[in-house]
């Protein structure tokens, strides 16, 4: 049975904090949204570590209830040799109950007028003379939503984009991620842990994030054989004591590490992780995905306003984003290149030059080098003669790529 539904404004794909906050953004703006969200409730368990800067809590006036705690420093554990503990005086960075801020961020939209559909899967997209049209299944029923243009923010692996000719995430890694009930972590200082090498997480990094009071995240992002390396690391940390059991629930996701070559096409626009928007260091997306939404339901009220929602007028939203994000990315995703091809005992000297030439220092006083912003730091990092003799090959082949992205 097929019924159909009133005509919106904007549909948008995906009710994460990027999908609610241009849905939010534009319903304030006058605009009639809807949201399609393919899980009953937000409510459920979210593989991300919900980290995010003092920045993005004051930029976005996110409020105290959906924060687990603040943290002011880390505690880094290299393959070989003992930790290096970074603190700042004050909290700097705040761990998110990410259920509660799904949906929070999905309450604010609704008390805007953004119309929910909760439980429904897109079929179907279709663009023709000017109107976006979605076949949605709804508990078996199928629906038909139609608007003007469509925003697609449903997170990582959609097959929306490879259908709508957008192709898929050139680069990524998987994730996987458990909480835990803690013995003493909570106790610490230092409060956020981050394990590295080869025999925790391949090329990437491992961490255990204290969250509510008496548990904490533990997870990592790797290439392959997540949930091996995982059980591993919990066995490990079982045995050290800072976990009570091994016995727990791992969840998995995507992240994308390079973005979209196209962010936008005609009476379309793709925004926070769909897009690639994320740290390519950290893998956290949450604050450049918000940005990335703003700056789309911006270009969208211009462009509904004229009424040319080609992809010619859209390419404002790509210029936009990449001028703010894009030398965060590429310097990012260079260096994410580049840490996968050192080896353990190159991993360790990397540790010792953070340490021997200030860079650790600074980050602990300098209040410019921030969580989110990684570029200055990087750079620094790779200026050494070390990464410039070791990397050098990987450094001239990725000059040599193209551009994120062509908003002409």
């Amino acid at each position: 049975m097929t019924r159909k539904i009133d005509s919106y404004d904007v549909i948008v794909v995906g009710g994460g904090p990027s999908g609610s906050q241009v849905a939010y953004k534009l319903a304030a703006m006058g605009y009639i949204v809807a949201v399609v969200e393919k899980k009953a409730s937000l409510n459920g368990v979210v593989c991300c570590t919900g980290l995010v800067s003092r920045e993005c809590v004051e930029k976005y006036s996110i409020p105290e209830g959906v924060i687990h705690r603040w943290v002011n420093g880390a505690s880094l554990f290299p393959p070989t040799g003992k930790p290096i503990h970074v603190q700042r005086d004050s909290p700097q960075v705040a761990v998110l109950n990410r259920s509660a801020f799904n949906q929070i961020w999905a309450q604010r939209a609704q008390k805007a007028s953004v119309e929910y559909h909760f439980g429904c899967y897109i079929k179907r997209i279709t663009r023709e003379k000017g109107k976006v049209t979605a076949e949605v299944n709804r508990h078996g029923e199928i629906i038909t939503l139609q608007s003007r243009v469509i925003v697609i923010a449903t997170g990582f692996g959609t097959q929306l984009l490879d259908n709508l000719g957008l192709g898929g995430a050139g680069d990524f890694a998987m994730g996987a991620q458990a909480e835990v009930e803690t013995k003493n972590v909570n106790g610490s200082i230092y409060g956020v842990e981050v394990y590295f090498g080869k025999e925790v997480a391949p090329g990437f990094f491992a961490w255990m994030v204290p969250s509510a009071p008496g548990k904490a995240l533990v997870g990592l992002l790797a290439r392959r054989d997540n949930p091996f390396y995982l059980r591993k690391l919990l066995a490990s940390l079982a045995s050290e004591g800072k976990i009570i059991s091994t016995d727990v629930k791992i969840t998995y996701g995507g992240v994308s590490l390079k973005p979209l070559p196209h962010t936008r096409s005609d009476n379309l626009l793709v925004v926070g992780t769909a897009a690639g928007q994320v740290k390519p260091i950290t893998g956290g997306g949450i604050y450049f995905g918000l940005i990335c939404a703003d700056i789309a339901a911006n270009t969208l009220k211009t462009a509904l306003e004229t009424g040319n929602l080609s992809a010619h007028a859209l390419a404002g939203y790509e210029r936009a984003w990449h001028k703010k994000l894009n030398r965060e990315l590429r310097s990012g995703y260079w260096a994410r290149k580049a840490y996968e091809v050192l080896s353990d005992r190159q991993v360790t000297r990397v540790f010792g030059l953070l340490q021997s030439t200030g860079i650790i220092a600074d980050l602990e006083r300098n209040e410019d080098m921030s969580f989110d912003w990684h570029a200055d730091v990087i750079a620094r990092v790779m200026g050494q003669k070390f990464f410039t003799k070791t990397v050098g090959s990987i450094r001239d082949s990725f000059k040599r790529e193209k551009p994120l992205g062509d908003a002409k």
